[in-house]
């Protein structure tokens, strides 16, 4: 006899899937029958992994878009131990696993499908959420065939007064351009781009910019060197073009794409009207009150700590892809920039740091995590200025970035010099190769950045 579990008003079957932070299990409605999806969080696992506020941001989100072709959230429940996230339950499978099957699809259904994604994207951005991470696998298919846009993790919310957002990432094969570029990018119009890779995928089986030197796609990516197959019709080929354009201020938007002669064929806009107000007193119930977090604050319980770089950080700042700079110092390697490793504390760190460079003579200004270093040349003739920031780069191990910021090179060669020889104690070697294959190990289909 199998023992069903239940949860508030949820009896709890069997496992449908599990991941490495999450569970998730079948459960029923006992009031009205319906069918859900309970995903399982262990608290202990959140804390540890310091993975509290992207569960959060992601919950308050998808809360926020109730949609047709969004994966809708029902509520938050939560014990001493476990945290509980009622979601609808979908059957059709992942849109990815479709395209395995099938290979391309058809120009219709293909168009279906876009014009669903279109529709749920324009309402998420109408919200002023940005997904950042749309790609086939985070396309799921309802028992009707319909599309739902499903895993917020990486979105982001529009802040007043901040027009681009800084942070790099998403699915490498899908990222748009102005994203790899460490400039700042819009993100309704980097959605954008990510939704004309996914029509191309749709309509032809396979990606249109895919390598596995990570140099080398996003070269290609940046370039917008892909070709359409013969078979696309000269319509498709249009829209998709206007898409994939590397410039984001003329890509087309998305209420052009609703004109568009091949998009508008057989499209009926979904209808709906938002019935119910967003309630997030479960979330706050489960995680804190942002108004209480914001109080602890500004009482200066909570310090910021050095900022943490992803795999596109590390990759965007090594030069070429070839990260011994990373992990040696060598002359050759050191020009207007060096950086080195070191395993102990963020806070000693910067404090032995900033001990050396006064017991050379110079003089720092210190703000948060990030170092001026004022010294003079060897011969004290000319000044010399550099700007030293500390990064985590995973846990306990922490990235120190140095670059020139004023004088001349040959004297910022011998001051670094001297200044790494004293620092000595403190840097961190790791096997070059080793530590590489380890950090940079990216598929096509790895879970995102």
């Amino acid at each position: 006899m199998v023992v069903l579990r239940k949860v508030g008003k949820y009896e709890v079957g069997r496992t449908i899937g599990e991941g490495t932070f999450a569970k998730v299990k079948f459960a029923q409605n006992t009031e009205t029958g319906e069918s859900v999806a309970m995903k399982i969080l262990d608290r202990a696992t959140i804390k540890k992994h310091k993975m509290a506020d992207q569960i959060k941001r992601e919950i308050s989100i998808m809360k926020l878009v109730r949609h047709p072709h969004v994966v809708r959230l029902h509520e938050v429940l939560a014990d001493r131990k476990k945290i509980f996230i009622i979601l609808e339950f979908i059957t059709g499978g992942e849109l990815f696993d479709k395209i395995v099957k099938n290979g391309k699809l058809s120009e219709n259904d293909s168009r279906r499908y876009f014009q669903q994604l279109i529709d749920g994207v324009d309402y998420c951005h109408s919200k002023g959420v940005y997904h950042r991470d749309l790609k086939p696998e985070n396309l799921l298919l309802d028992s009707q065939g319909y599309l739902k846009i499903s895993d917020f993790g990486l979105s982001a919310l529009r802040v007043e007064g901040v027009k681009l957002l800084q942070t790099t990432c998403g699915t490498p094969n899908y990222v748009a351009p102005e994203v790899l570029s460490h400039k700042g990018y819009d993100g309704a119009i980097a959605d954008i781009w990510s939704c004309g890779v996914i029509l191309y995928v749709l309509l032809a089986g396979y990606l249109p910019f895919d390598e596995v030197d990570l140099s080398t796609l996003y070269c290609k990516i940046k370039n917008v060197e892909f070709s359409c197959p013969s078979w696309f019709s000269i319509g498709a080929k249009t829209l998709i073009s206007r898409i994939l354009d590397p410039i984001p201020d003329t890509r087309i938007r998305i209420e052009d794409i609703r004109n568009d002669d091949w998009f508008k064929k057989n499209y009926v806009p979904v209808r709906y009207v938002e019935k119910e107000d967003v309630n997030l007193d479960d979330v706050y119930a489960v995680f804190g009150d942002p108004e209480e977090q914001q109080a602890c604050e500004v009482s200066g319980n909570d310090e910021e700590g050095p900022l943490v770089l992803n795999a596109f950080d590390l990759i965007i700042l090594s030069q070429g892809l070839n990260l011994s700079a990373f992990f040696e110092r060598r002359e050759d390697n050191v020009e207007h920039q060096t950086r080195f490793l070191s395993k102990i504390p963020a806070k000693v760190l910067l404090s032995s740091i900033d001990v050396v460079a006064q017991s050379m003579g110079s003089k720092t200004h210190i703000h948060n995590y990030k170092m001026r270093v004022e010294g003079v040349s060897s011969d004290r003739s000319s000044h010399i200025s550099v700007i030293l920031e500390i990064f985590e780069v995973a846990p306990s191990i922490f990235l120190v970035d140095i670059q020139r910021a004023a004088g001349d090179i040959a004297e910022y060669l011998k001051f670094i010099k001297i200044f790494c020889g004293k620092l000595e104690d403190i840097i961190w070697r790791a096997p070059v190769e080793k530590t590489r294959s380890r950090m940079f190990r990216i598929s096509k289909h790895q879970t995102s950045v």
